[in-house]
Parts: structure tokens; C-alpha cells; sequence
């Protein structure tokens, strides 16, 4: 008997590669807070901070819960969830770590703790591409 899609959704390595990147969006929310704790911890100790470093200290962890939500609607099926967390997911990481290669835009510490949390998502590129997930998400 063919396994349909929708029972695909629901078989243990979908649901661990889901799992695993709900995980994966947690760390990242996480290394955020942390950035954005450091960075305010620096402010108040009189280290140079910069509207940049603050607006996108702020970002990171606010867009956490959306790619949360993204990440647990393409566990129940939405492909358009799926479509939209494999793309940030792919792209994120290069943007963000080639905006802190930009000599002078940010304090070593900064990029260090910004481009980690973004190789956190990294893996979910990975993870919704896998022939499990993929199996589950027939093409619309």
C-alpha cells in the first residue's frame, strides 16, 4: 500500500526534522536575547553602541516567534509556511553574516553573537529539504 502525503506529515522523521527545527528557531530566538542583553550591558558600561547594532539586536528576537509560528504551520501542512521558513532559512544566514563582514559596521563581539544565531537557523535549510519532509509536501 503507497504511503499518501498527509501520513508522511505524521511519520517519525518528519516529525523530528520539525521538531529539531523548532529547536533550531529556539537557540536562535535565544543567542538574540542574549546579544540584545549584551549589548545593553555594554551601553551602560560606556562601550560605543549604534542605532544599527540596536535595531538589529532588537529584530532578531522578535522575529523568532514568527519563525516559530512559520516552522509549527509547515508541521501541520502548510506548504506556504514550509515555502517561506526554507527561504528565510537559506538566506538569513548568508545576508546577516555578510552584513558583518562589513569592516567598521559592528564590534567583533557583535558579529560573533549576531552570525551565530543565525547559523542556529542554518539548519533548517537543511532539515526541510530532506526526502521526508519533501514526501510530505506533494508540489501544489
Amino acid at each position: 500500500m503507497a504511503i499518501t502525503a498527509t501520513e508522511n506529515l505524521g511519520n517519525s522523521r518528519t516529525s523530528e526534522a520539525f521538531a529539531t527545527a523548532k529547536r533550531c528557531v529556539t537557540l536562535f530566538g535565544a543567542i538574540g536575547l542574549i546579544t540584545l542583553a549584551t549589548l545593553a550591558v555594554m551601553a551602560a558600561a560606556g562601550h560605543g553602541t549604534t542605532p544599527f547594532m540596536w535595531i538589529r539586536g532588537v529584530i532578531f528576537p522578535a522575529l523568532a516567534p514568527v519563525l516559530l509560528r512559520l516552522t509549527t504551520r509547515a508541521a501541520g501542512g502548510d506548504h506556504k509556511a514550509l515555502d517561506r521558513i526554507r527561504t528565510v532559512s537559506t538566506v538569513m544566514p548568508f545576508a546577516v553574516l555578510g552584513v558583518d563582514l562589513i569592516p567598521g559596521i559592528c564590534p567583533a563581539w557583535y558579529a560573533v553573537l549576531q552570525g551565530l544565531s543565525a547559523l542556529a537557523i542554518l539548519p533548517i535549510a537543511i532539515l526541510t529539504r530532506t526526502k521526508a519532509v519533501t514526501a510530505a509536501f506533494p508540489k501544489p
